[in-house]
């Protein structure tokens, strides 16, 4: 007989983690557990769900679109839902942007991204521009070109010999400034690194890669505004390509629906993905100029662009995305967005006092604190602890090693996001 299969979980090590945990169905903000618990999804399930689990109007939408159409290859055909996206979007993306291609999830939306940038310049005749700038503490995806540009960490640890190299370039990493100045009296000097190295290398450059105004992965770190703008500046300056990976920060995740927004900025190339279906099914979209565009747009068949995923422009995910954007059109999402931000200060300035606290961060539906430990970083050894004690409480948190971060669905109760802190501030008075 046979070994039964077994479902190999991300991020998990058998010898050193407990057995997962039997969700039998979700709802709202709740994962009702088989044993008959139910868990807050403080975390939205890795970032993905907006309006809440099993939402019955993008449920809806999903069954409806499978009745008249799952999928059709997108080479060469296109259908009513991709179209009806394209429109919906127009709404929300910056102006400038006024292409899209589709792709899978997050990490594959920025392998198309990385690699438009690059064959742009070649297309233009300038096939010397090859090289990519990303920033300290950066992620962005685990297939092999996302991990090139994402730092070094536990992550890419592995498969280093798989990764092409890369200019790394200070992020404005404020708590732990990388020039050693304090934010109330800095003029965002950490983006002088970049600035120098365009100058520099501008004409061998192809593209600079950001998180806008949060990374993620690398331990929810905020960003000034100033700093997004000096970066966008600089690469203008250089003729050189930005890619604003809105894979976390987009679809209200900062308090506007894309974060380049908060900051008046507009990138010629950027990645969305994760909240784009509201959290019901997997897709990614790379944006990009009318000026990137056109570079393929050619009689010469080498210029086109040959990338394309069997599921591209999947039209049950495109359906959950249309619906997703009519949520917004039609309820008060920004509200309950506002409301979120709004309880994460007043609770994050109650902890910021606390000597465990390093440092408390906010911005829109994000809120995190970085405690103080011996061993920072991702491995802490404090970040189990934490994990169970939450589990423990009724509340899902996966702690970045010392970094603990909420970031709900919109539509988290007041009373439930409070329950949330109570938590933390339960686990800072108990284990540390």
């Amino acid at each position: 007989m046979s070994a039964p299969l077994r479902i190999w979980h991300p991020f998990t090590n058998t010898k050193l983690d407990p057995p997962p945990i039997p969700v039998e169905k979700a709802e709202g903000v709740y994962l009702h557990i088989a044993d008959g618990r139910k868990i807050i999804d403080a975390i939205s399930s890795w970032w993905v769900n907006l309006h809440g689990h099993a939402n019955s109007r993008i449920a809806t939408a999903i069954a409806e679109q499978s009745r008249k159409l799952e999928h059709v290859i997108l080479a060469g055909f296109t259908h009513d839902a991709a179209e009806e996206l394209a429109e919906r979007l127009r709404k929300w993306v910056p102006s400038g942007l006024t292409h899209m291609f589709f792709s899978d999830d997050g990490s594959t939306a920025v392998e198309v991204a990385l690699k438009m940038a690059v064959q742009y310049f070649q297309n233009i005749g300038r096939a010397e521009k090859t090289e990519i700038v990303a920033l300290a503490h950066g992620y962005h995806g685990d297939t092999a070109g996302a991990m090139s540009v994402s730092d070094e960490s536990p992550f890419t640890e592995p498969f280093r010999s798989m990764r092409y190299l890369v200019h790394r370039v200070h992020s404005a990493y404020c708590y732990r400034c990388p020039v050693g100045l304090k934010r109330e009296s800095c003029h965002i000097e950490c983006a002088q690194q970049l600035e120098n190295l365009l100058a520099k290398r501008g004409d061998r450059i192809a593209v600079v890669i950001v998180e806008p105004l949060l990374q993620g992965a690398g331990g929810m770190i905020v960003h000034p505004v100033e700093f997004l703008q000096k970066v966008r500046a600089a690469c203008s300056k250089h003729d050189v390509l930005l890619i604003a990976d809105e894979v976390l920060t987009g679809f209200g995740r900062t308090g506007k629906m894309f974060a380049c927004s908060l900051a008046n900025v507009e990138p010629d190339l950027m990645c969305v993905s994760k909240g784009i279906t509201g959290g019901f099914m997997t897709m990614g979209l790379t944006l990009c100029t009318d000026r990137v565009e056109s570079a393929f747009r050619s009689e010469n068949r080498l210029h086109t662009f040959y990338h394309g995923h069997s599921y591209t422009g999947n039209a049950l995910a495109c359906a959950a995305a249309n619906e997703n954007l009519r949520i917004f059109d039609d309820e008060p999402v920004f509200d309950r967005i506002h409301t979120i931000a709004r309880i994460h200060g007043e609770r994050l300035a109650r902890l910021r006092t606390r000597h465990q606290v390093g440092d408390a961060r906010q911005i829109g539906t994000m809120g995190a604190l970085e405690l103080r430990v011996d061993d920072p970083g991702y491995l802490s050894s404090l970040r189990p602890k934490l994990y169970g004690f939450f589990l423990e409480r009724g509340v899902l948190l996966r702690p970045l090693g010392n970094v603990v971060y909420v970031l709900p669905p919109y539509v988290i109760e007041p009373q439930e996001l409070h329950r949330v802190y109570d938590a933390i501030e339960e686990a800072i008075e108990t284990l540390l």
